[in-house]
């Protein structure tokens, strides 16, 4: 008994050439945003002053740090308390996160304006 089989090649196949251009469209469009920062000269001022932020990933309040400074957090000196964890030992960080600006350790979520007064950083929005 032979069965007919009408063999398609995969390069006439529809669905494959379709799922490929869905595939590419997803991957496109969900490409995370990687510009510039509204407060990109504002953060690079805060690391050149030497404010660091002392966190974890995990830590909810971190993530509403970060948010507060949007693609310009990558400006931000930064130490992830998981992976350094003798860093964050040293300057005595109780709890995330926490800003260390001119000696000082401050604990707690801190507003943008106050980042600006304690480091003398104007807080602008990038144009």
């Amino acid at each position: 008994m032979t069965f007919m089989t009408k063999e398609v090649r995969w390069y006439k196949n529809v669905w494959l050439w379709g799922f490929l251009i869905v595939l590419l469209l997803v991957l496109f469009f969900s490409k995370p945003n990687s510009g510039t920062g509204e407060y990109d000269i504002f953060a690079s001022c805060l690391s050149e002053a030497g404010a660091v932020m002392y966190g974890t990933e995990w830590c909810p309040h971190c993530k509403e740090q970060k948010k507060l400074f949007g693609n310009s957090f990558k400006n931000i000196n930064y130490v992830d308390c998981d992976i350094d964890s003798e860093e964050c030992l040293i300057n005595r960080v109780d709890g995330y996160p926490t800003w260390k600006v001119n000696g000082k350790n401050y604990p707690g979520v801190q507003p943008l304006t106050k980042l600006s007064l304690l480091t003398g950083c104007d807080l602008v929005k990038d144009e």
